[in-house]
Order: structure tokens, then C-alpha cells, then sequence
């Protein structure tokens, strides 16, 4: 046979043997990651649906009708996919949650956490991970519409929730308004703001807050206390009289 012809043939071999193992190795990969989905998914969808309890994993790949995987799919599952997943929390009896961005249980869990971002000025919350971590929220959030607010956020036009404190309303003049929206402030920090207010001749304001007391030191004596001696009654000499015996 032609040299050239054999080399063609060997060619045309390699390339026959080689390909189905990739496509294999590959559609084992896409397997696995693909169960790995279905389980994540599966375990938001209970957690959204007030189902808290953990599961094992046959309880899991039996509710996700994935009990057909195989034994290194399970291993694989058991040892590295769901312990190392960043929405899936491994309880200390080995079996299985959801871990929400937040610990949300119900409307009482759910306005503790949001007058703790306004106090603390934490900020708000993004809607879409009080929806994962809310059993129920569509619900919830109907039942305390009228102590949140939202805002849209412009970069990536997504809600922010924020706590609204009625307590803290209070009226301001619609000039003033337009004035303090006009003033630019993007992109320049306290310093810079400290100078303009300098250059103004304005003073910024500096640690006007509490101020912690610090209670005075007591004045240590020095030295142990000397114990005195008693004195005699010197003052008494001349009134006092001896007595012999006899």
C-alpha cells in the first residue's frame, strides 16, 4: 500500500479511537453538573415553599426522580459538589439545606433584619435575595408593604428594599430639594467636600458624635499608712500623782 495511504489510514484511526472517549469524558462532566442543577434548584424551590427541614441525599435524588445516578456520581455528589456548594449547607447528621443569602423564616425574621440595616446604615437589601431566602415571600411582602420601600437600583436596574421609618418622616421644602438634588457629589469624597467647605469659609464638622467619658484616676497615696505609736498624756503631768506602796 501506498506510504501516503498508510499514513492517512493512521491518521483516520487515532482520530476514530480518540473522539469517542472525548465526547464520553465530556458527556459524563455534563451528567453529573446537570443532576448537581436539578438538586440546587430542587432545594431553593422547598426552602421558597416553607420546607425547612434537611434531606439526605437518596431523599434528594428520589424528589429531583434522580435515583438512576450512578455510585461515582454519588460520591462525587457526597464528597466534593454539595459540601463545596455555595447554596447547599451540610447539617452535622450529614444530610442537606438550602442556604439562603439570609436567615429569613418569616415577618417577624424579615423586618428584625431590615430595621438592623437601617440602624447599623448597613443599607438595603436586594429584593432578588430576600426572594430566595423568604419561605413564602410574596405573601410576607404584601402583609409589611407599608413598612418598606423600594428603589431601583440604575447600574443594574435591580430593587433595593429599604426599612421605611414612619417615626422618622418629616416635611422638607420642595426649593430645598431642588438644591440639595442639584449639588454634585459624584465621584468626590469627604476630603475633597472638606476643602471646598474651607474655600467657602466653612468650617466641616468633626467628631460631633457621643463622647465617650472617661472617669478621673484616683490619686494613689504614696507609701504604706505608718502606723502610730500611742503618745502619753504629757498634757496630764502635773495633775497626776504617785502613789507609793505602803
Amino acid at each position: 500500500m501506498d506510504p501516503s495511504l498508510l499514513k492517512e489510514r493512521d491518521a483516520f484511526r487515532k482520530k476514530a479511537m480518540a473522539t469517542p472517549v472525548l465526547k464520553m469524558v465530556s458527556g459524563s462532566s455534563q451528567y453529573r453538573f446537570g443532576v448537581l442543577a436539578k438538586i440546587v434548584k430542587h432545594m431553593r424551590k422547598r426552602h421558597q415553599e416553607g420546607n425547612l427541614y434537611p434531606l439526605t441525599l437518596e431523599e434528594i435524588l428520589d424528589e429531583t426522580n434522580q435515583l438512576d445516578a450512578g455510585s461515582k456520581v454519588k460520591q462525587w455528589l457526597q464528597t466534593e459538589a454539595l459540601p463545596s456548594n455555595p447554596k447547599i449547607m451540610v447539617t452535622p447528621e450529614g444530610k442537606y439545606q438550602f442556604k439562603p443569602p439570609y436567615d429569613l423564616r418569616d415577618r417577624k425574621t424579615m423586618l428584625k433584619l431590615l430595621r438592623k440595616h437601617d440602624l447599623k446604615g448597613y443599607g438595603g437589601l436586594l429584593l432578588e435575595d430576600v426572594q430566595e431566602s423568604l419561605p413564602n415571600c410574596d405573601r410576607i411582602m404584601k402583609q409589611i408593604a407599608n413598612d418598606i420601600t423600594y428603589i431601583v437600583r440604575p447600574q443594574d436596574k435591580k430593587k433595593v428594599i429599604f426599612y421605611n421609618d414612619r417615626t422618622a418622616r418629616f416635611h422638607v421644602d420642595e426649593e430645598l430639594a431642588k438644591l440639595w438634588r442639584s449639588v454634585p457629589v459624584r465621584g468626590v469624597d469627604d476630603e475633597k467636600i472638606e476643602e471646598y467647605l474651607e474655600r467657602q469659609g466653612l468650617q466641616a464638622m468633626h467628631d460631633h458624635g457621643l463622647k465617650k467619658l472617661v472617669p478621673p484616676k484616683r490619686k494613689s497615696r504614696g507609701g504604706k499608712r505608718k502606723n502610730k505609736a500611742p503618745k502619753d498624756n504629757d498634757h496630764l503631768k502635773d495633775v497626776l500623782e504617785t502613789y507609793d506602796e505602803g
